[in-house]
């Protein structure tokens, strides 16, 4: 038996393999252990996890594979792997970053640059087997450009400086409630200040109409390819896929700056959960 997890800062998605194929989808809270203790995860996965998985599991041998956002070192993955242990006993761990969750997704055995673009972001190069070089992924106070935390940074920041448009501010108010006071709140005394930026990743899709809107959601997709894509030798000749979910909503403009920098879109898929299926299907 096996069970898939590939965990971003917003949601994880699981994926449970039975011995006669079948396949049970269920979802958790993203688990990042930059953000969350192996206790805290452990509950979490309790409440989430579908009774007939557990019934199954019980005393079996089981290989588990998560894929997770923060997963970068030895302390930060013991966390998850002593979460995992403690709630599937029987269980082979493999506990890789989400960076490769998006290579085998995007490209499988091919090689390629492979990018992320969810709540925060990241890119790899891939040479169909295993990642041999990484730019970007800095969180979204050092980098973290192109990202669903990256859009809502801007936008709130043009809040307070007063630079957006007068239709846009009140529709932003309107619509969120926002205020100097609950960013301020948000950034710095509430747990996972990136998911609140990103959160306003949305308000922006939805307004791209606006000139300013537009430039500004392009700008910051600029970054991403001048901070990462653009640094790796031969960008230009290789494929370069994008996974997540402001990957997938902004495909438009992703695809625009591709064409003017001149650089090939191979794939652009809104989670890597389902081709990561497929990938270790094959090793059945």
């Amino acid at each position: 038996m096996i069970l898939i997890a590939d965990s971003g800062a917003t949601k994880t998605d699981w994926r449970f393999i039975d011995l006669e194929g079948r396949i049970t989808s269920f979802s958790s809270q993203g688990l990042s252990p930059m953000f969350w203790t192996a206790k805290e995860m452990v509950a979490e996965i309790k409440k989430n996890t579908p009774k007939s998985v557990l019934s199954k599991t019980k005393g079996k041998s089981l290989s588990i594979y998560f894929y997770g956002t923060g997963c970068s070192n030895n302390a930060r993955i013991n966390i998850v792997k002593s979460a995992l242990k403690s709630f599937f006993k029987k269980s082979s761990i493999n506990i890789y970053h989400d960076i490769l969750a998006s290579a085998r997704a995007l490209l499988g055995h091919e090689k390629g640059i492979a990018c992320i673009l969810g709540t925060g972001s990241n890119s790899c190069y891939y040479n169909g087997t295993k990642v041999t070089s990484i730019i970007g992924g800095h969180t979204f106070i050092l980098g973290d450009e192109g990202s669903g935390a990256h859009l809502g940074l801007s936008l709130v920041k043009a809040f307070l400086n007063e630079e957006l448009p007068s239709e846009i501010k009140k529709k932003f108010v309107r619509e969120h409630h926002i205020t100097k006071e609950k960013i301020y709140d948000a950034i710095y005394t509430k747990k996972n200040p990136n998911k609140f930026l990103a959160s306003y990743a949305f308000f922006i899709h939805e307004n791209l109409n606006n000139p300013f809107i537009k430039k500004m959601a392009t700008d910051c997709f600029l970054d991403f390819f001048d901070k990462t894509i653009c640094k790796y030798k031969n960008y230009k000749n290789e494929k370069i896929g994008f996974v997540g979910s402001i990957a997938n909503n902004f495909r438009a403009i992703l695809i625009l700056i591709a064409k003017k920098k001149k650089v090939y879109i191979y794939r652009i898929i809104n989670s890597p959960i389902e081709e990561l299926v497929k990938y270790h299907l094959k090793f059945i």
